[in-house]
């Protein structure tokens, strides 16, 4: 539902485990490690164990996919609620051996393992058993487990068994019954929940898999996420994508901190989740002192969230935390030229006076002209849009066929753009002003402030920005998917059409073909290589827009090709 409005190609939050989203976490790591050991290395028992949703089967599927030995062969027991029969049963249809003619003996089924196991040997090949929520077995199987390891010749071990579990399998195989059993297991691994720092790696890793060209999830929102989900990755999946699905309803490309509390909240059907935990409730008169001190961490606390979310607030769409205020609307130009009227006219170019008022004084004086409605009718009318009044910006520009780009970065990368963008400064006060950039010279740079351009140093404006901005661009055909190996369509004669546009040098050798082969990939990486791009051969968003800048005709509003820039 929200993969096309966040640019995604499939949904990064399933809960399906999928080894192309395995995090490598240092504890992750560790855990493929010692089950690479256990396939292997032959004899005995392998063990790993881990909190529900930790990520045990999904490297465990990482692992049957591509570390496995080549001359293995694996039978793998996902549903160990079984009988020791079914079990023996279960064994053989995994290594597509024949039962014999009385499956019901576990004599005559351990047998005829037997018999393919020494002749699997013989041809030089390993026989592998994964057993996952081996918690589940019952003490009879894990004893038949147990003498399934008895089948052996004079130097190795015939069977080499993994067992996977949640920590009760740690306690199973405690009692004093299994005790011959658990002297058999040669490696253990627990897999421990992700830290605050890997839980914010692995959000941001699984959005990259899927396609994301931008940051979607505020700091602060990995944090929140971190703190309700305890760094275990299936609850981190489970908030993360009802918070997308939440941002994808609110209309705004930025999940905030709030929206991940009411995402765990939805979730969990625990309205508490949103606030302070219980502990934090003050008892008594030493408990007042820390209301106090609580409300003043938040009340700073607040301020930044507010300052990391203003990108989403730039384009005019309300801002979902309820506990923020949300940026003022200002009123509309005309209203604003009319308030104006006793300002000389030479205002628009400045008098020579100028440079004494520095940009945070006159963000502040013009902080009724800084709303994000403001900045965005100025932008569209660069471009050439009608703005509407009431309209969410985002929602306009897709309606004219461009779209909102939100991204952190500096004015380098915004002159490689070479696109005006509204700015969100923070002036000294700590109060958010929207202004749009529309010209960048060596020293120095142009903004418009309430429709009113005024030229400052850019070291100014250095001072005053923290890299978020907001852009428009118009996406091929509509779309603003990532291209690489494996696309097809139109997007991909775009792209082949596009390059040989800009450069004979990246025309290639299939010009009317629709699939993306590994010489358009040689071209795409030509061509970021001379644009200073990340070189990796996938014509994502950014290797996009600007394609599409470099095409632009030459009225289009630019950056670094204005008067500014030749002076």
């Amino acid at each position: 539902m929200y993969t096309s409005f966040f640019g995604l190609n499939e949904k990064p939050f399933s809960i399906t485990p999928d080894p192309r989203y395995l995090f490598m976490s240092e504890r992750h790591g560790e855990a493929l490690a010692h089950l690479v050991y256990g396939v292997t290395e032959s004899g005995g028992f392998m063990q790993l164990t881990g909190e529900v949703g930790t990520g045990k089967t999904t490297l465990v599927r990482s692992l049957l996919q591509s570390r496995m030995p080549e001359n293995a062969d694996v039978a793998v027991v996902l549903n160990p609620q079984l009988s020791a029969r079914e079990f023996l049963v279960s064994i053989c249809e995994e290594l597509h051996i024949e039962l014999p003619a009385d499956p019901s003996s576990i004599k005559a089924l351990i047998d005829t393992l037997n018999r393919h196991l020494l002749q699997a040997h013989a041809d030089g090949r390993r026989t592998i058993l994964v057993v996952d929520e081996a918690q589940n077995l019952a003490p009879e199987v894990l004893e038949e487990v147990r003498l399934l390891t008895n089948l052996e010749t004079a130097k190795q071990k015939l069977l080499q068994i993994v067992l996977i579990g949640q920590p009760e399998l740690r306690e199973l195989l405690a009692r004093n019954d299994l005790r011959q059993l658990a002297q058999r297991i040669t490696g253990r691994y627990h897999l421990e929940p992700l830290s605050r720092d890997e839980s914010a790696q692995y959000i941001e890793h699984r959005m990259k898999v899927a396609g994301a060209l931008s940051e979607v999830f505020e700091p602060a929102a990995k944090r929140e996420v971190f703190r309700l989900s305890q760094g275990v990755p299936r609850l981190i999946n489970v908030i993360c994508d009802r918070a997308l699905l939440g941002a994808y309803s609110s209309e705004t490309r930025k999940v905030t901190r709030a929206m991940v509390r009411r995402a765990a909240a939805e979730v969990t059907g625990d309205r508490e989740s949103a606030g302070w935990p219980p502990w934090l409730i003050p008892i008594g008169g030493v408990a007042a002192a820390l209301v106090i001190a609580t409300a003043f961490l938040v009340t700073l606390d607040s301020r930044q969230e507010v300052i990391e979310s203003s990108v989403a607030a730039t384009v005019g769409e309300p801002y979902s935390d309820p506990a923020s205020e949300p940026l003022p609307v200002g009123p509309p130009v005309a209203t604003v030229i009319d308030e104006a009227e006793p300002v000389e006219p030479e205002a628009t170019e400045p008098e020579p006076s100028e440079p004494e008022a520095t940009l945070d004084a006159k963000l502040r004086l013009a902080s009724d002209l800084t709303t994000s409605e403001t900045a965005l009718r100025t932008l569209f009318e660069l471009w050439g849009i009608d703005y509407q009044r009431g309209v969410r910006g985002c929602s306009q520009a897709e309606a004219a066929g461009y779209e909102c780009l939100f991204q952190r970065s500096s004015i380098t990368g915004l002159k490689q753009y070479d696109r005006p963008a509204v700015l969100t400064l923070i002036d000294g006060r700590g109060a958010t002003h929207n202004v749009v950039l529309t010209a960048v010279g060596d020293t120095t740079v142009t903004l418009s402030i309430g429709g009113v351009e005024v030229t400052h140093p850019l070291i100014e404006l250095s001072d005053l920005w923290f890299g978020e901005y907001v852009l428009l661009w118009r996406p091929p055909n509509g779309s603003s998917n990532a291209l690489g190996p494996g696309s097809t369509g139109p997007g991909v004669r775009w792209l082949r059409e596009s390059l040989a546009a800009i450069d004979s040098r990246y025309a290639s050798a299939s010009p009317d073909s629709d699939e993306f082969d590994e010489d358009l990939a040689d071209k795409v990486r030509l061509f970021q290589r001379d644009q200073r791009l990340d070189v990796d051969g996938l014509a994502g968003r950014n290797t996009q827009i600007i394609i599409n800048t470099l095409l632009e005709p030459d009225g289009a509003p630019r950056l670094t090709r204005s008067r500014l820039a030749q002076e």
